[in-house]
């Protein structure tokens, strides 16, 4: 209750806030819930249900944070180069985007704000077209409407990564009162220059590199036509995007689901605006079975994930895991650039610790190396950067499990437009080979080996879901499991500790990743499974990836697996 008290008596609070917080003062339970802690600034910044409160996303809680990171700028030395701000469809996006932009003022540091809702990646873009020493993106990504957040990158156009991100939590954690905040009034930010919105030749750059990401735009010439494409929005960011680089490419045939077309904060068709989510495309579905098209593909709101639905070998529409259309486009990339010449002798592939191992013998085959980075799509930004200043390896594509990935290096981020006009590309290649999508999904499985994913999330709200989560992940490091769904383990890696040991030799060995809450277990068949914490939502991820003699004997891994987790759960 002390952080309840404080916020109404903090002079620095305006009136409208500390009426809805003396609103709740009979509820203990939800005055507990917004205030038992501060919103935490951690390594991918704010995340948070919009509201008044210590542990709520509101103009305080985001003007702490942008006055925490314009201290970490002025000590940099760095404040002339200015930050770019972007922000999505959701709930206070532009409100919180402004308020970033005039604190920035406030500590005489120039804001480049976008004039209306862009993609997460064009954020990214932004940072290195203009020369900024930062960005901001005001997003929740796909979580439900409630949400907002706050997202940092740096002058590569990648989010912060460590030891820079622990240096700009700590300048935000000094920042002791509301009173600290330095925001200066948007005409005066104006007239001096502090406040100024992106012009159209930023967008036009952007569009530019996207188009330049194609691998074979004689292709879509020839097949401009015949290529049916449905593309949902979901209320997000994508829609002008995503369309310009179509049409920009040369696709005719492109058909927007209205109804999910334009900017909705609250995703009133869908609730959870997640790709990742099957139940997003029923609208999209019903268009596509109206206009007989080949492909669905639906955008997050700001537009750095894609997800893809095809129609299988029965002509019904199913779903692309992030890992399938991550792999499909791994192998149209390659074998691209091996039949026109352009594949780089130091090429190097990036995929997440969870994502689909069917890449390894694909980057194999065709001699570029492949890297596994933790979970985060920073990590592959960290790694492009590194490219640049070694000269080690030619960056030829990244992608996670999680719907995301990036062609190209003018942004450091995942991108759903590129994804979007890659995997419609690749649709438009294999159709000209009398094949769907689909066709070429089965393909890669009897080339490389029926490798298959699953993803078991628990959702554990509140403080007391935290405890559970901390509880569970506890009992995993206490006690490594023998064996998962009846086959044996045989290496147990904790990333927290950054010890790996082999269960059957007592071979012990370091990580080579940085400490993360991870722990990740390989078993005798090749199989794997990975728990973690979400780092964006209230739930505790198993990542599940196995080989089978078949697409059936995959899933019965998997299901095994399942079972097997949901017992040894329970028994926590």
């Amino acid at each position: 209750m002390e952080r309840y008290h404080q916020w109404l008596a903090d002079p620095a609070i305006d009136e409208a806030t500390k009426e809805d917080l003396r609103s709740i003062a009979a509820d203990d339970k939800e005055i507990k819930e917004r205030f038992y802690k501060e919103l935490e600034f951690g390594t991918g910044g704010l995340r948070g249900i919009i509201g008044a409160g210590s542990n709520r996303l509101n103009r305080y809680t985001v003007g702490r944070a942008t006055q925490g990171l314009a201290n970490y700028i002025l000590k940099e030395g760095t404040q002339d180069k200015g930050v770019a701000i972007a922000y999505d469809s959701r709930h206070m996006s532009p409100e919180f985007a402004q308020i970033a932009g005039l604190v920035l003022a406030g500590n005489g540091i120039k804001a480049y704000v976008y004039p209306s809702l862009r993609p997460t990646p064009m954020l990214s873009f932004a940072v290195r077209e203009l020369g900024c020493t930062a960005g901001i993106v005001i997003t929740a990504s796909h979580n439900p409407p409630e949400y907002n957040g706050y997202k940092v990158y740096w002058a590569d156009g990648a989010q912060v990564v460590a030891p820079r991100d622990k240096d700009i939590i700590a300048e935000v954690n000094a920042v002791a009162s509301f009173g600290e905040i330095k925001e200066m009034a948007m005409d005066e930010a104006q007239a001096k220059g502090l406040f100024q919105y992106t012009s159209q030749a930023v967008d036009d750059a952007y569009d530019a590199n996207v188009l330049a990401q194609r691998q074979s735009p004689e292709i879509i010439q020839e097949m401009a036509d015949d290529l049916k494409i449905v593309y949902t929005p979901i209320h997000g960011s994508g829609n002008l995007p995503v369309r310009r680089a179509l049409e920009k490419a040369g696709f005719h045939q492109v058909y927007v689901v209205k109804e999910q077309e334009l900017p909705d904060s609250d995703f009133t068709t869908v609730g959870y605006p997640n790709p990742e989510d099957p139940k997003v495309f029923v609208l999209a579905q019903k268009l596509a079975e109206e206009k007989g098209a080949d492909i669905i593909v639906g955008t997050d709101p700001d537009c750095d994930r894609v997800g893809a639905m095809v129609r299988n070998d029965k002509g019904e529409y199913v779903v692309l895991t992030g890992n399938m259309t991550g792999a499909l486009l791994t192998e149209y990339i390659l074998s691209q650039k091996k039949a026109k010449g352009t594949l780089p002798a130091n090429g190097a592939v990036i995929k997440t610790i969870v994502s689909t191992e069917m890449i390894r013998p694909m980057c194999e085959a065709y001699g570029v190396e492949l890297m596994d980075v933790l979970t985060g799509f920073k990590f592959i930004g960290e790694k492009i950067k590194g490219f640049e200043e070694t000269g080690s390896h030619s960056y030829v594509f990244g992608f996670e499990e999680s719907y995301g990935c990036l062609a190209g290096t003018y942004a450091r981020d995942k991108d759903a437009v590129v994804a979007t006009l890659l995997i419609c590309e690749m649709a438009a290649y294999y159709k000209k080979q009398g094949m769907t999508l689909y066709d070429g999904l089965m393909a890669l499985y009897e080339k490389y080996g029926y490798f298959r994913e699953g993803v078991k999330s628990l959702t554990m709200k509140g403080l007391d879901g935290v405890e559970k989560i901390q509880k569970i992940m506890a009992a995993f490091r206490a006690e490594t499991p023998a064996s998962f769904g009846g086959v044996d383990v045989v290496w147990a890696k904790d990333y927290k500790t950054q010890a790996f040991k082999n269960l059957k030799t007592g071979e012990e060995t370091g990580s080579p990743l940085p400490v993360s809450d991870v722990v990740y277990y390989t078993l005798e068949d090749g199989s794997w499974i990975c728990v973690r914490p979400s780092g964006t939502e209230p739930k505790l991820k198993f990542y599940i990836g196995v080989k089978g003699t078949s697409l059936a004997d995959a899933q019965a891994k998997i299901a095994a697996v399942e079972a097997d987790i949901d017992a040894k759960v329970a028994a926590v």
